[in-house]
């Protein structure tokens, strides 16, 4: 080998070029990590409605560690995405030294019993609200079904000039709902928007004539197939006889 001055003179350009290669990344991992690249600037954009300015803060102060090239993205995002209210955050970097946050709030539109609220997506989430929102109740898994159906049961009723205020569905997905916390309305478990209509529809002409201008019905059942029952306060129904048939479904 020694007597061979072509491969002396490739061996040593291979040490060269390693050489300079480990120089390289030195200095890389130097500047990469030097005090010198510090992120200075945090923005924090979106449309904040109960996000504050202490829960951010207390996010950068205590989650954000690194510089402009070391801090973890994903683990800002992580960290912003634990505060409550926060559905989505977006994190990305801008040169030299600045970080930039975007951040979706859930919007509440419903309560999932009395355990959790939930957004217009149809998912859970924890957090607090004193707003007067309607509840809905039913099998874990259909919290999507329940408020799609929220908002096809505002549209069906928009003519009563009455809103949903409680909807229940059962293990055998039949509808149940409560108007402006006074009435209780039985929708079944097939053609419910169809009988919503027909009730809306009769609110003003047979209904009001039936019960005044109050209209002061406890209980409306809509599970028949050509009208349906209502129920006025006080009333108490008769015992059925043995063998009378139920309200269909």
């Amino acid at each position: 080998m020694w007597d061979k001055p072509q491969l002396l003179m490739w061996f040593a350009n291979l040490l060269t070029a390693l050489a300079v290669l480990l120089l390289f990344y030195s200095l890389l991992f130097l500047a990469v990590h030097s005090p010198l690249f510090p992120v200075r600037k945090i923005s924090v954009d979106g449309d904040l409605a109960h996000v504050t300015r202490e829960q951010l803060q207390y996010v950068i102060r205590n989650d954000l560690k690194g510089t402009f090239f070391t801090l973890d993205l994903d683990r800002t995002r992580s960290a912003f995405e634990k505060l409550p209210w926060v559905r989505q955050v977006s994190v990305r970097r801008r040169w030299p030294d600045r970080l930039e946050v975007t951040i979706e709030e859930h919007h509440a539109i419903a309560r999932w019993g009395s355990i959790a609220l939930l957004n217009n997506y149809g998912e859970r989430f924890d957090a607090a609200s004193n707003d007067p929102l309607p509840i809905l109740e039913g099998p874990d898994g259909t919290e999507k079904l329940l408020v799609d159906g929220l908002s096809d049961l505002k549209g069906a009723l928009a003519p009563m000039g009455k809103q949903p205020t409680h909807i229940w569905l059962s293990d055998r997905r039949a509808w149940r709902f409560e108007l402006d916390r006074q009435v209780i309305v039985e929708a079944g478990r097939t053609d419910v928007l169809e009988r919503v209509r027909r009730l809306a529809a009769a609110w003003g002409g047979s209904l009001a004539k039936l019960s005044g201008d109050n209209q002061a019905f406890s209980y409306v059942d809509l599970r028949y197939p050509n009208g349906f029952a209502v129920r006025l306060p006080g009333f108490k129904p008769a015992v059925p006889a043995k063998g009378a048939k139920a309200a269909p479904a």
